[in-house]
């Protein structure tokens, strides 16, 4: 932490949340959405972002990965399913960053198999780069990133620091 760069601040963050939150109410009130937080790295921004949507809403948390105990990502593998039933709904999925996009887009794809009416992507980063999955998109952003090795605000390095209050990238990374 004490090399690390930090690349936003905390009043950064909450202005970057506060903007989503606006247009997430401007685009979602009267819809009845169901939301989903995806777990570990979007419960800080889920809790942040919630506060702010004054609208009423379902809400749940879900944990997938295509990851387990690999280095190299491949099927999805539900860790908590959704509980509650999409179809019909629009489902709003938050989730801390968009890196390369597996992993959301293969939620997103999930939703709408299960008859989802429509799906929504909130990400607190972008991050800047060209190797996104071709269908990786969010439809509400906070903040967009270098391409760098990114921790605090719900994003680990090595298990540490998801509480960080602020965006950092490690030095050399």
């Amino acid at each position: 932490m004490d090399s690390a760069d930090c690349l936003h601040s905390q009043q950064e963050i909450d202005a970057a949340i506060a903007n989503m939150a606006l247009a997430i109410t401007e685009d979602l009130k009267g819809q009845n959405p169901l939301v989903f937080c995806v777990m570990n790295g979007g419960l800080i921004v889920a809790g942040q972002l919630l506060t702010k949507l004054s609208f009423p809403l379902q809400y749940e948390y879900i944990h997938a990965t295509r990851y387990g105990a690999e280095t190299s990502g491949g099927k999805l593998k539900w860790l908590v399913e959704p509980t509650n039933k999409v179809a019909g709904r629009t489902v709003l999925v938050i989730d801390d960053i968009l890196d390369e996009g597996h992993t959301l887009t293969e939620i997103v794809k999930h939703c709408l198999a299960q008859g989802a009416a429509d799906v929504k992507v909130a990400v607190l980063i972008n991050k800047m780069h060209d190797r996104k999955a071709p269908e990786a998109k969010a439809h509400y952003i906070g903040l967009e990133v270098q391409d760098r090795f990114l921790f605090g605000y719900g994003m680990d390095y090595k298990s540490y620091w998801r509480n960080a209050p602020g965006i950092y990238a490690v030095k050399g990374l």
